[in-house]
């Protein structure tokens, strides 16, 4: 019996040892700990995944299987519009907020039919871990919010998918509202109706978005033609974002819209196959790109914006008072410009935690790093 239980706790040793975060972040999350070593749980249902995300102890919470949430809150039916014309590919509207009487009002009018679980995210509380078991984490119909004050919060390894694809404002992947310290790793969004990651505009802090993959492939599109138009969405009012070794893929705009006060260190990034503009950079953006390759992609930034912008080119060392290190240049292959020489916003990055950076030669491998299943 003494061998037997020696040889139980050396499996749970080794259990607790295989949930753990894998890696660290790099760049302004560095030092989040998320649910630290808290006692792994493997939620079985949607109601025990929602219960352990909302506590309010620390969690190691392995997800190793699909939870579903299609249909838990059940469906509604109701007058939505279609701003992008009625076409099979087109993307239409939910009337949320009113934003169809408010801002489309010319629009033709449509009934609309879409899942309710998918239009607000899982509550995520602080201290918590959310880490996919291999290729099995996956949250099918409904995303994730990290608000109201919530920090400290790893999510790692995990798919969020279908979150009613055919209508805005149907569902965000991942929401951070009013939170610091986050750090969003390996993770794969696709078939989402609105944003695949909104930062709004209360303070996120210190946030890093690694090795993810944002899919934009979809039947459904506010451009007509299979490419997500809503990507990414940085906005807060006191944002620290470092965006490093991500896949943004199929996308025809707003991959990422980056407004407020929003200080944003794109690293060494693959922007592939992208109809539309990638970057939008409004009033309030400070944007450093370096080491990043745009491949096929149209407009890699969307002209006549407010915002500053920085893309290294053959002019690295400038970044070297603020850094401590000389930036790397971004690579284009069949696409447009990323112009953009604004130094005055360097001095922000002084004293703050810093990603490293490669050649954006070996960006290109990100094309098969980047998502969940990954790790």
């Amino acid at each position: 019996m003494k061998s037997f239980a020696l040889f139980s706790s050396a499996l749970v040793a080794l259990a607790q040892t295989a949930a753990a975060v894998t890696g660290a972040a790099e760049g302004f999350a560095k030092g989040v700990t998320g649910g630290g070593s808290a006692t792994p749980v493997y939620p079985q249902t949607t109601a025990e995944l929602v219960s352990y995300l909302g506590d309010s102890q620390p969690r190691v919470i392995m997800l190793d299987r699909t939870f579903d949430f299609t249909g838990t809150e059940g469906t509604a039916t109701e007058t939505g519009c279609a701003p992008w014309g009625t076409g099979s590919g087109c993307q239409q509207s939910l009337n949320k907020n009113s934003w169809c009487d408010n801002y489309q009002p010319n629009a033709p009018k449509v009934q609309v039919t879409y899942d309710k679980a998918g239009v607000l995210g899982i509550t995520v509380k602080s201290n918590k871990s959310l880490i996919g078991v291999g290729s099995k984490g996956v949250i099918k119909g409904k995303g994730i919010r990290i608000v109201s004050g919530a920090t400290n919060i790893i999510v790692q390894n995990i798919h969020i998918t279908n979150l009613n694809p055919k209508y805005v404002w149907g569902g965000d992947a991942i929401t951070l509202d009013n939170t610091d310290m986050v750090w969003i790793d390996h993770v794969t969004t696709s078939l989402i109706g609105r944003q695949h990651i909104v930062l709004g505009n209360q303070a996120s802090g210190r946030v890093t978005i690694s090795n993810c993959k944002f899919d934009g492939q979809s039947t459904y599109s506010a451009t007509c033609d299979t490419y997500h138009y809503w990507g990414l969405y940085f906005t807060g009012s006191n944002d620290m974002i470092t965006f490093k070794n991500n896949l943004v893929y199929h996308m025809s705009g707003r991959s990422p819209k980056v407004a407020g006060n929003t200080l944003l260190h794109a690293v060494n990034n693959y922007w592939y196959d992208s109809t539309g503009h990638n970057f939008e950079a409004d009033s309030g953006a400070k944007i450093l790109v370096e080491g990043s390759i745009f491949q096929n992609t149209k407009a890699p930034l969307e002209a006549g914006g407010a915002g500053k912008v920085l893309a290294i080119s053959g002019n690295g060392a400038v970044c070297s008072q603020y850094l401590g290190r000389v930036c790397q240049d971004n690579g284009f292959g069949s696409s447009g410009t990323l112009s953009g020489s604004d130094t005055t916003f360097l001095t922000y990055f002084g004293g703050k935690n810093i990603a490293s950076a490669t050649s954006y030669t070996t960006a290109k491998n990100v094309i098969n790093t980047a998502g969940f299943g990954k790790i």
